[in-house]
């Protein structure tokens, strides 16, 4: 039996080009938005390879003057930045994807020092399966879009399904992978597929 996804009128490109970040942002509308850690965590991750240069051009690719990890942000201005870090980073990282992972494993970071993230980890002590049922409500308080869910195929293995994300799959992947490498998971794994430019899932593993 077949599931039935609903497509948005292209094809899905590859993650991190010009026509994805054009599509995303012809998609967004001024109450899409996302907390600032994601833009901060963005400019550190620039900031490692040593060129203010670069993230003074990051910084100004998101329009934002200041950055306050709480504050929302339209999430026009977080794609904006992150599109092009991920270039700058790309021949470090391996790839525009590898760059991409590297940017939503920092994000991870940032969100789990979040009082968001911190409400996460207290509420799963230690469980990670309980943090991750409970990660999609609580991602929910640090941006203003779309749906997630998350359905089990066994003890420790799921699919998580995103609608309506702005992010690429690969950022994604890496943030999962850092919230599962938070948690101590053992031969955590994560492999996400886009379904169109806004939906996307990702199939979660790791060994007790």
């Amino acid at each position: 039996m077949h599931r039935h996804v609903e497509q948005d009128p292209w094809d899905v490109v590859p993650p991190g080009s010009d026509e994805d970040l054009a599509r995303r942002l012809a998609m967004a509308s001024p109450s899409d938005t996302a907390r600032g850690m994601f833009l901060r965590t963005t400019l550190e991750a620039v900031r490692c390879l040593g060129d203010e240069e670069a993230v003074r051009d990051c910084q100004r690719a998101s329009g934002e003057d200041k950055l306050v990890d709480f504050f929302a942000y339209p999430v026009s201005a977080s794609l904006r930045m992150m599109f092009i870090a991920a270039r700058m980073l790309e021949q470090r990282c391996g790839g525009i994807d590898e760059a991409l992972r590297a940017l939503g494993y920092r994000a991870a970071d940032g969100f789990l020092c979040s009082a968001a993230g911190m409400a996460l980890q207290l509420l799963a002590n230690g469980d990670v399966k309980k943090l991750v049922d409970n990660l999609p409500a609580t991602y929910r308080a640090s941006v203003s879009f779309g749906s997630r869910s998350i359905v089990w195929t066994g003890p420790t293995r799921g699919r998580l399904i995103m609608r309506r994300e702005f992010m690429p799959y690969p950022f994604l992947e890496g943030v999962l992978m850092g919230v599962l490498d938070k948690a101590s998971a053992r031969d955590a794994q994560v492999r996400g597929h886009q379904l169109s430019t806004l939906e996307s899932e990702y199939e979660v593993s790791w060994q007790t």
